[in-house]
């Protein structure tokens, strides 16, 4: 099977993060921070190693402000739920995933200002037209670091820096950037960066993580056992424990923590020129073939690793049925749970056919998705 469905989740993992997570399972798979035995010590020490690496790679200062979750969209459903009331105003760009739209569209409905910006084709917009939307009462700017439809790619440093200037909290959906862009919460005057721990970091599925600013306090989006302070009838307010209630994925965090070494071991800039060159060759290839329409940013220009676009006389979903059971290559049909670009492009009936790479991805499984859609033309 050629896996070319990376942007939902990284496959296969790599063999270091395999090996993480069976070791965890045989050796100290126990409840981190409940008690005070070695085995305990040890399960919180590798979590601690991951929070570290997660700060390393994001350049944050105290890793405690890292708190994890079993995924990036209850990430971002702490942040949002944890700092708008109603009254407030939000920020959003026309290139969300429904992560952030649903939460925002539930808040909209219980006395929040939501405005979702137009941006350019692709749905990204300039820090003028941020700015240019930002009212008295805007508590809270979001936006989409990269499209997991378009792979377009915010600038999001230009827009922090102008956020700076304005005392407006700014939060970062890093769900298909995390591991592949050059992330610095410091300079990019990021508050609030969600990030998925199974896509471009190699984690197992079940982890996902939020930095928070030392300028914010949230409200714990979850309260429960916390393993400290528990005669106390309120959430701790030390973190990561405030926001972290509950038994924490301590394999699947020692797996994040392997693959976090790998991410910094190869660097952002080699992993993403990677990706680049290879959803390049696909875009040039697939340009070229008569009924194939693409959509993304043209040719030359940065882009993450994913690449949609439609075959004239199949619906998207049909497309990729075919190539799964002929083919066997995976990819995804549909609308990619981002409606908001689908409305953009014109696609909202129809979705496209996403294909997405990874660091383990080659140019010769993109020739070979190539010829295949050159057998179903």
């Amino acid at each position: 099977m050629i896996y070319l469905d990376q942007a939902a989740t990284s496959f296969p993992k790599p063999p270091e993060v395999r090996e993480a997570v069976m070791r965890c399972l045989a050796e100290y798979a126990v409840n981190p921070g409940r008690g005070d035995h070695q085995l305990v010590r040890r399960a919180q020490e590798h979590v601690s190693l991951a929070r570290r690496r997660a700060a390393e790679l994001f350049h944050i200062r105290h890793p405690e402000r890292i708190l994890f979750f079993l995924n990036a969209t209850q990430a971002i459903n702490q942040a949002i739920k944890g700092l708008v009331r109603p009254g407030d105003h939000v920020i959003a760009s026309g290139m969300e995933h429904n992560a952030v739209r649903r939460p925002l569209l539930h808040l909209q409905r219980n006395g929040v200002e939501v405005t979702f910006l137009k941006g350019d084709r692709w749905g990204v917009p300039t820090a003028e037209e941020v700015d240019s939307a930002l009212r008295e009462n805007t508590r809270l700017v979001i936006l989409n670091h990269a499209s997991n439809v378009t792979g377009a790619i915010a600038d999001i440093g230009a827009v922090g820096q102008r956020l700076r200037q304005k005392g407006v909290a700014f939060m970062v959906d890093a769900a298909q950037s995390a591991g592949v862009l050059p992330i610095n919460v410091e300079e990019m005057g990021i508050h609030l960066l969600a990030f998925a721990g199974h896509k471009g970091l190699y984690g197992p599925q079940g982890v996902g993580g939020l930095y928070i600013s030392e300028e914010l306090d949230l409200v714990p989006l979850i309260h429960g056992g916390t393993g400290i302070h528990s005669s106390d009838a309120d959430q701790p307010v030390s973190l990561p424990e405030r926001y972290e209630s509950g038994t924490l994925n301590t394999p699947g965090l020692a797996g994040l923590a392997a693959g976090l070494e790998i991410v910094l071991a190869r660097g952002v800039d080699a992993i993403f020129r990677h990706e680049w060159e290879l959803i390049q060759h696909l875009q040039s290839e697939l340009e070229q073939i008569p009924g194939v329409t693409v959509y993304g940013p043209p040719l030359g220009q940065p882009k993450v690793g994913v690449l949609s676009f439609q075959v004239e006389g199949y619906h998207s979903e049909e497309v990729a049925i075919l190539l799964d059971e002929h083919f066997r290559i995976a990819v995804r049909g549909g609308l990619h749970c981002a409606p908001l670009v689908h409305e953009r492009l014109g696609t909202l009936g129809s979705g496209t056919v996403r294909a997405s790479v990874g660091l383990f991805n080659t140019h010769d499984e993109i020739g070979k998705l190539v010829a295949a859609v050159r057998e179903l033309i």
